[in-house]
């Protein structure tokens, strides 16, 4: 059991701690939030590592080939979200900036359970993590549901690390051109990471 929990662990952590996108996102989410709703949306990228590395465990090596001709899709279909993402918070940054609205006067952030959804969703977009964990079960590292739990729980506790990173950032740069900047560098990094997907190695 305890060869199980590390292996899980050290493949959660060998998913999470890489930052992409959807890091670059979760950060950028935090520093205009609160902790409570960046916690969410840590928990909700750690909930579909957690789905991928159930689903590779029960049967991923059988599943590679089936999810092999949609990768593809599913790979522009994340740049495409991502994409929209990084524009939707570069302008919203840029229109709050103008307005020189302050943080209290900002519309409303999502709540954690928007926030929960929309990440577990985006993450799940993207077909390199089920790849990463299938390739573990055909390895013979990934085998029963304390593998998968371990995992689940290593990413969780990356993710919402990155989440607290965001709001002390956040905290910093609470100014109106600290908050413009946090918002046009998210937005850049994000779309500099989401093209990146779909370039050839």
């Amino acid at each position: 059991m305890t060869a199980a929990v590390v292996a899980g662990a050290l493949a959660g952590y060998g998913i999470a701690v890489p930052v992409g996108a959807v890091g670059a996102v979760l950060v950028g989410l935090a520093a205009r939030t609160s902790l409570r709703v960046a916690a969410a949306a840590a928990l909700g990228v750690a909930s579909a590592d957690g789905v991928y590395a159930v689903v590779a465990v029960s049967g991923g090596a059988a599943l590679a080939p089936v999810l092999a001709p949609v990768a593809g899709p599913l790979r522009w279909a994340s740049v495409v979200v991502l994409v929209a993402l990084a524009t939707h918070t570069a302008v919203g940054g840029w229109r709050r900036y103008r307005a020189g609205a302050t943080p209290e006067a900002e519309a409303a952030p999502p709540g954690p359970a928007r926030a929960y959804v929309s990440f577990l969703g985006l993450t799940l977009l993207n077909p390199a993590t089920i790849v990463y964990f299938t390739a573990l079960v055909v390895g013979g590292t990934a085998t029963g549901t304390v593998f998968a739990l371990a995992a689940f729980v290593a990413s969780a506790s990356w993710q919402l690390l990155l989440a607290g990173g965001g709001v002390l950032l956040g905290r910093v740069l609470a100014g109106r051109r600290g908050r413009l900047g946090t918002a046009l560098v998210s937005s850049v990094v994000i779309v500099v990471l989401a093209v990146r997907l779909v370039l050839p190695e």
